[in-house]
């Protein structure tokens, strides 16, 4: 039963005239008016952190119909946060979005991602807006590549010493290429995605790490290679 302070059951009622309806948001390539959670669907990525920052989480979900289908997780900074990933890929998949909204989800990072997911899905501001039917599931494993790895970046740097690239979008750094005035013009690295692929699937490790280098910029050009981890 509803209940009313004695100011409010006192008051004359006046007749509410115009009835405005929900503003019409685009998803997956049509406008609709978005009142219940089911009226929810779209493809699309949030990032958050924890309170102290020590690492952050990116999560991208795929929700039909208001219900998550597809979930992918990636944590960076944290070994703690890895695990919580492993959780909420099991809690997430199958809840509306407002339960995973209000699901501890374990970790702060993963929490505050949802909620900054959340706010592009119910805005109208996801990655598939105007695509039309949106995409299938499975559409954000796509994202990982053929090695099915996170892209990972880690640079270290010190002014007394300067910068050292330890892992960049082609793969883990090996050496570093240095011109006449040491700086960097290229690096050598080895795809470790494909590189761990090969020896699943029967290559000798010597011959899939030889397999799977590659160089950067003007690397065969240095006057010097220096091992970032080492010199």
């Amino acid at each position: 039963m509803m209940i009313y302070s004695d100011k409010v059951e006192n008051m004359f009622c006046v007749a509410k005239g115009p009835d405005h309806k929900a503003a019409p948001i685009p998803q997956e390539g049509n406008w609709q008016e978005v009142r219940e959670v089911s009226d929810i669907s779209g493809l699309s990525h949030g990032v958050g952190t924890c309170a102290p920052q020590q690492g952050a989480c990116k999560l991208t979900l795929n929700v039909k119909d208001g219900i998550i289908q597809e979930v992918l997780i990636e944590t960076i900074g944290c070994s703690g946060m890895t695990h919580s990933a492993a959780m909420a890929g099991e809690i997430l998949q199958g809840k509306t979005i407002l339960e995973a909204l209000n699901t501890d989800l374990v970790c702060d990072a993963i929490n505050v991602a949802m909620r900054a997911i959340f706010e592009q899905l119910v805005y109208g501001r996801t990655q598939t807006a105007f695509s039309k039917g949106g995409l299938p599931i499975g559409s954000s494993f796509s994202d990982l590549g053929s090695e099915c790895r996170s892209k990972v970046g880690t640079v270290f740097g010190t002014k007394k010493n300067g910068v050292r690239y330890l892992e960049i979008g082609e793969g883990y750094i090996l050496d570093l290429a240095l011109d006449e005035q040491n700086e960097i013009i290229g690096y050598k690295f080895v795809n470790m995605g494909k590189m761990l692929k090969d020896i699943r699937c029967g290559v000798r490790p010597n011959d899939a790490f030889e397999g799977n280098l590659g160089t950067y910029g003007r690397y065969h050009e240095a006057v010097k290679y220096i091992d970032p981890r080492e010199e």
